[in-house]
């Protein structure tokens, strides 16, 4: 396995990273996941965007978006893969062992691995801590992921494959690497920004894709009990694409139900993945 470290492809065998590294030692770091399809990185320059939002609401400086795009193919094709989800991890590089950064230079790390198929529909539940709307990092794809591993391993240990949270205010935020949508009362729904999600790549292609088709999509509050009576839901991802909602805690789901199944056409015409 190769991957791409401060401008060179090396191999995982060689590849050497500081234990002095901020983004091990505080979990002071932004990172982009992505998937290549076909040898072509799908919405690479709205991941690059967000990664520049990500920066510059922490302080960390920017690769361009030329490193950027020459990073992906180079792991790509160091690896031989066609297909696979790649993750470029930016930190501040060396620094104290404390909160306080260091001055050195930061780190850039890019890692491809195949793509691995998800089940056709999805088992979700909602975890007991929130998400806080305040947060420095709200809205920022931080490396800082204790939270969604927690989250993830409570999710695990109920048969579910993905967690998700409320906000402070008891508002239905996001998964722990996911955005989600629900059908209530025919009505497609998805939190707003302002609910302290991230503002997910996949879930702003998807309400493109709805606009295009006439679809109507609102974003809007919503309660965390929202869950206990929607008729449909899904999850939004790079990797998920538009993924079906089988069950929510104990409560089964109809999925995907006909409205999830007309967001999956519209996304698939609009963003064909062939």
């Amino acid at each position: 396995m190769f991957l791409w470290l401060n401008g060179s492809i090396q191999s995982v065998n060689e590849a050497r990273l500081s234990p002095l590294d901020h983004g091990l030692l505080v979990g002071d770091g932004v990172f982009e996941t992505l998937v290549v399809r076909g040898g072509r990185p799908f919405a690479a320059h709205e991941h690059y965007e967000r990664l520049v939002h990500s920066c510059k609401a922490t302080g960390l400086n920017c690769i361009t978006e030329e490193v950027f795009t020459k990073s992906i193919l180079g792991v790509m094709q160091a690896n031989d893969l066609q297909d696979a989800r790649v993750r470029v991890t930016l930190t501040s590089g060396d620094g104290p062992l404390g909160s306080e950064r260091g001055l050195e230079q930061g780190t850039v790390l890019v890692v491809a691995t195949p793509l691995k198929p998800w089940p056709p529909t999805e088992k979700v539940c909602l975890v007991p801590w929130t998400r806080n709307t305040r947060s420095a990092l709200a809205g920022v794809k931080s490396v800082s992921y204790g939270e969604n591993v927690r989250a993830l391993m409570y999710a695990k240990d109920r048969g579910c494959g993905e967690a998700l949270f409320v906000n402070e205010l008891d508002q239905l935020c996001e998964g722990t690497g996911s955005n989600v949508f629900v059908v209530t009362d025919g009505r497609l729904l998805t939190p707003p920004l302002s609910s302290g999600c991230l503002a997910g790549i996949t879930r702003q292609l998807v309400l493109q894709a709805c606009v295009q088709a006439g679809i109507s999509c609102v974003e809007e509050p919503l309660p965390g009990a929202v869950l206990n009576t929607c008729d449909e839901a899904f999850l939004t991802s790079s990797t998920r694409d538009v993924h079906p909602i089988a069950r929510v805690n104990e409560r089964v789901l109809n999925a995907p139900g006909p409205i999830t199944v007309a967001v999956q056409q519209a996304f698939a015409q609009l963003y064909p993945r062939s």
